[in-house]
């Protein structure tokens, strides 16, 4: 089990960028898949992006996929998503977690998660 810890959130405009970071703590952290949910308001938490736990393969929901990157950087623990050009629907609070092997999507695939950083995009 890891611990995860999500930064960086914040208000930005609309086409700006913004880059979240999820430290986790745990000795088991370079070999675990890591990914990226959001959930916005009055909404179901979606999948957003997943990393590999070399950092050699990535998956990216539709509607952010051209806009956001996943990075790893296991030196450091750490999870990177850095998204651009936001647009106002990609405001919501954004999770990181580790999934117990490549190619989950489903919330149900993740063992643990961090609490969440708001991400608000105005228009």
């Amino acid at each position: 089990q890891v611990q995860l810890v999500e930064s960086g959130g914040g208000l930005v405009q609309a086409g700006g960028s913004l880059r979240l970071s999820c430290a986790a703590s745990g000795r088991t952290f370079s070999s675990l898949p890591m990914g990226w949910f959001r959930q916005a308001p009055e909404k179901e938490r979606e999948f957003v992006s997943l990393i590999s736990g070399s950092g050699g393969r990535t998956v990216y929901a539709d509607s952010v996929k051209g806009r956001f990157t996943i990075s790893r950087d296991n030196a450091k623990n750490t999870v990177y998503l850095q998204m651009t050009s936001l647009k106002p629907e990609d405001t919501a609070v954004y999770y990181c977690a580790s999934a117990r092997s490549y190619g989950f999507t489903a919330e149900r695939g993740y063992d643990a998660w961090g609490q969440g950083t708001q991400v608000t995009v105005s228009s």
